[in-house]
């Protein structure tokens, strides 16, 4: 089952469900100390399913930290599940030459670096109001 983010009628397809996880899974495991405890925003109100408008300037301005802090980190360091350490990627360790860190790690399944797209998707939200959903299809 896929997952993408909306925002009004628009909806960028990010992945599977394991994958978007993943994502989350790693900013949490290599740049907080606890789930959520450096960037609530994201892992507590928008990977939860919801964001409100009026949180997305806080929800770019962590998703740009996070951005830099992901890039001094090698793509080896990718956490694939907080909860199962052990679960690899279904790849493995092949992964594109094009990969360099943890901030270029994540692609969507579109091809579309994830960080860049939930980016847009953020700006949008800022510009135009509304909400961002997580949602399923």
């Amino acid at each position: 089952m896929a997952v993408g983010i909306k925002v009004g009628s628009i909806t960028d397809e990010l992945g599977t469900a394991e994958f978007l996880h993943a994502f989350f899974s790693t900013i949490s495991a290599r740049l907080e100390d606890r789930w959520g405890a450096r960037f609530p925003v994201l892992l507590n109100q928008l990977y939860q399913g919801y964001l409100p408008h009026s949180q997305a300037e806080a929800a770019l301005s962590e998703l740009a930290k996070i951005r830099d802090e992901l890039s001094a980190l090698p793509p080896s360091a990718v956490v694939w599940d907080i909860d199962d350490r052990a679960k690899q990627p279904p790849w493995g360790n092949e992964i594109s030459g094009d990969i360099t860190d943890l901030s270029n790690y994540f692609v969507t399944s579109t091809g579309r670096d994830l960080i860049m797209t939930v980016t847009e998707t953020l700006e949008d939200l800022r510009s135009n109001g509304g909400s961002a959903e997580i949602v399923r299809y």
